[in-house]
């Protein structure tokens, strides 16, 4: 019998290592030149990725490096949207196919065929489709399937996207004069991680480093720099409404802006030729070169901007702009119940005190900021800086369900100093620091229990640098 055993244990292991010979014969000498381009590391929770060549190069360097990431974030993205949506996961790859990839452009198309290609020589399979509904995952689950769900007569399953806390500065605010630039990502804990620090230098346009997903192409939380002297990130413009699908997609539009413009002024005509409306955003622009700052509200039928070199601003889903606050969402301004608003007023309090001190430290202490202006007092929950949905009982004012598995899962800070480096400070898991446990969630709150498998804990991470080109 032991014999048996141990004979069938060589067949097994003869037969994984055929399937594994298998895969590394897939890849071609050509492969080989292109892998040995591309390179990544973890640190302190994140997972650091470079890329360089032409976009096939790239593709298959991201694809075969990141392959069993790309395979988890699809499950788990397949799990949210028949969850949430109550149709069938292949009738989202057609409709992604058919609404977003027309409108790709050559080469971006042609990155993420590299990455379906580098997959299937890491013996991860995906098709196009998957790849392109990954990266417009945020558009059109949050823009084009609520119209679709209205059209049914059925009340969209999924909200409104809320999220991010921003701010740039510049000028008389900052310590030193010059740009300092906060941003922290609020997401669902159930949806990808957003923990890529995603360096590129492709072989036209400029190098880039930014936050991104595993499998994306572009950025998606959104924070980023480029060695144009561009700096930026966004937060979403809540409780918006509109979704052109004829239009180019927000993730072509980003990566095509990022890598090709050498201004502020290029980088926002970039975004604006062709919009379709999704993933709607305001963007907090700035540029080293210059020490102008800006805002972009690119909304669908109207735009909103605004560039200064003395000043700031702040970005936490409530636009300023009155054309597209009044025609083209429902939120309510002046409701200081609502997340968006709390944290608007929390922004201005916050840039009032600091003025003319701020520094990295205290954007690090700006986006892990839990003083609640609706109940005046310091408590992480729905309606401060760094999020804490999952902490908050009470979500008052329509903004979700009590103890939603929601909330704040990073934290990056640049000035110009280090933006000319071409590097920043990072934090996963949450900006304060706060540890996320996924079992002890689920135990307390089995309303939640359609996410075991998908929910994942974070545990505390510290702050980290990161810079373009760097080696573990």
């Amino acid at each position: 019998m032991k014999r048996l055993l141990v004979l069938c244990g060589l067949f097994l292991f003869s037969l994984s290592y055929q399937a594994m010979a298998q895969s590394r014969a897939k890849i071609t000498p050509e492969q080989k030149a292109w892998l040995a381009k591309g390179y990544k590391f973890e640190k302190a929770g994140w997972i650091y990725l470079h890329i360089e060549g032409t976009p096939e190069e790239r593709g298959f360097q991201h694809g075969y490096l990141l392959a069993k990431d790309i395979k988890e974030s699809l499950r788990m993205l397949k799990r949210k949207w028949e969850y949430e949506s109550a149709m069938s996961w292949s009738w989202y790859l057609k409709k992604a196919g058919e609404i977003l990839t027309p409108k790709v452009d050559p080469e971006d198309l042609a990155e993420m065929d590299g990455i379906v290609e580098g997959m299937d020589a890491a013996g991860d399979s995906a098709t196009q489709n998957e790849i392109v509904g990954l990266n417009g995952y945020m558009e059109l689950m949050d823009y084009w399937w609520p119209q679709v769900a209205d059209s049914l007569k059925m009340d969209p399953s999924m909200p409104k996207r809320e999220s991010c806390s921003s701010f740039i500065a510049t000028g008389d605010m900052t310590a030193d004069g010059k740009i300092v630039l906060g941003h922290n990502t609020m997401g669902d804990y159930e949806e990808p991680f957003c923990n890529v620090i995603l360096d590129i230098v492709p072989a036209k346009g400029h190098r880039i480093l930014m936050q991104s997903f595993p499998g994306f192409i572009h950025s998606g939380t959104d924070f980023f720099m480029t060695d144009a002297g561009l700096v930026g990130s966004e937060t979403t413009i809540g409780s918006f409404s509109g979704f052109n699908p004829n239009g180019v997609p927000e993730f072509c539009r980003m990566r095509h802006a990022t890598q090709y413009a050498n201004s502020i002024g290029e980088w926002c005509k970039m975004m604006e030729r062709g919009n379709n409306g999704g993933y709607a955003n305001a963007w907090l622009i700035g540029d080293i070169k210059t020490n102008e700052i800006a805002r972009l509200e690119l909304g669908l039928k109207y735009v909103g901007f605004q560039k200064t070199n003395n000043g700031y601003f702040v970005g936490s889903n409530l636009v300023k702009n009155l054309k597209i606050l009044r025609f083209e969402t429902t939120e309510q301004e002046t409701n200081i119940q609502l997340s968006s608003v709390a944290r608007d007023v929390r922004w201005h309090q916050l840039m009032k005190k600091y003025k003319g001190r701020i520094d990295l430290k205290l954007a690090e202490k700006f986006e892990s900021d839990h003083y609640d202006t609706y109940l005046h007092k310091i408590q992480p929950d729905s309606r401060t800086l760094c999020g804490h949905s999952d902490l908050d009982s009470r979500m008052e004012g329509g903004s979700g369900s009590p103890f939603s598995p929601w909330g704040t899962l990073d934290g990056k800070v640049v000035d110009a100093k280090m933006a000319k480096n071409m590097s920043f400070y990072a934090r996963w898991g949450s900006a304060c620091g706060t540890a996320f446990s996924a079992s002890k969630f689920l135990a307390e709150h089995p309303q939640f229990r359609w996410m075991e498998g998908i929910l994942k804990s974070r545990p505390s991470e510290p702050w980290v640098e990161f810079t373009a080109g760097e080696k573990k």
